[in-house]
């Protein structure tokens, strides 16, 4: 089946108060196309889920479209500091923040995964974060009486990751570090591909060890190169350093709207006729 699909048509079909899963890890291989476009189409009420976000969560909660985050750390890295949109809205209480560890999320994931409601995390068992939070808590094994940590179980809506290749059926390969990728398409209700190349229709069919995400996960694959910048994608590009100081400089919405401007050739370049 062919699932190429338009960046705006993709967007657009995406209802409101929807839990999302962003791809990715801090400023690698983000999924921004797919973000920005959420932005420019001004949606609202989104939980996301992340291990370790950066540039992706942090403008989307500068374009008021965040109403909470599940993630272990926010932020961009030592050389550009503080994801301070995200930090700003968490404590004026417009954005509420469910703190994890990462591993807490990926065990959030692997409970969807499993059918299961719970994922017992044995490493939880002497942090303040069980008293702090209502998706965690503590449960007795009842083999051997020891207390473990639980994380409650997490399915996304629907999932979005940026990969260096895929075919129109789905087949997507990842280059570098998976991340969490493959979990959260294997938690999410719905997978959204958006890659760098896309790949003729027979490419993959004796090449199996090298699809990451298989088509039988995915729902749509997008089509928009160099897609993950200004964040860094493994064996394409590194991060864009003048991009990312312009996008801490923005002040207002009025920076923000001509930020985005300067990302509509290239977020629309591959799109379906």
């Amino acid at each position: 089946m062919n699932k190429l699909v338009d960046l705006r048509y993709s967007v657009a079909n995406l209802p409101n108060g929807i839990i999302v899963g962003l791809g990715g890890n801090t400023l690698n291989r983000a999924p921004m196309s797919y973000v920005r476009e959420m932005v420019r189409q001004g949606k609202k009420d989104l939980r996301l889920i992340k291990t370790a976000g950066g540039l992706d969560v942090d403008l989307l909660c500068l374009a008021d479209c965040v109403r909470e985050v599940d993630a272990g750390f926010i932020g961009f890295e030592t050389k550009y500091g503080l994801a301070n949109n995200y930090r700003r809205g968490v404590q004026s209480g417009k954005i509420k923040a469910n703190e994890h560890a990462c591993y807490t999320v990926m065990s959030a994931l692997r409970a969807a995964i499993a059918g299961l409601s719970f994922m017992p995390v044995k490493g939880l068992v002497n942090s303040d974060l069980i008293e702090a939070n209502d998706y965690f808590r503590n449960v007795t094994c009842p083999f051997t009486g020891e207390v473990y940590a639980a994380v409650s179980a997490i399915r996304p809506d629907v999932t979005i990751v940026h990969v260096q290749e895929a075919d129109v059926h789905g087949n997507a390969s990842i280059a570098g570090p998976n991340y969490d990728d493959i979990t959260l398409a294997k938690a999410s209700k719905k997978v959204i591909v958006v890659t760098e190349q896309l790949r003729p229709d027979t490419y993959f069919n004796n090449k199996a060890e090298q699809v990451d995400i298989s088509h039988l996960l995915v729902d749509e694959v997008i089509h928009v190169p160099q897609g993950a910048a200004p964040c860094a994608c493994h064996g394409k590009y590194d991060v864009a350093d003048a991009n990312m100081k312009k996008y801490l400089a923005i002040q207002n919405r009025d920076d923000l709207a001509e930020y985005l401007k300067g990302f509509e050739l290239r977020d629309y370049a591959g799109r379906k006729k």
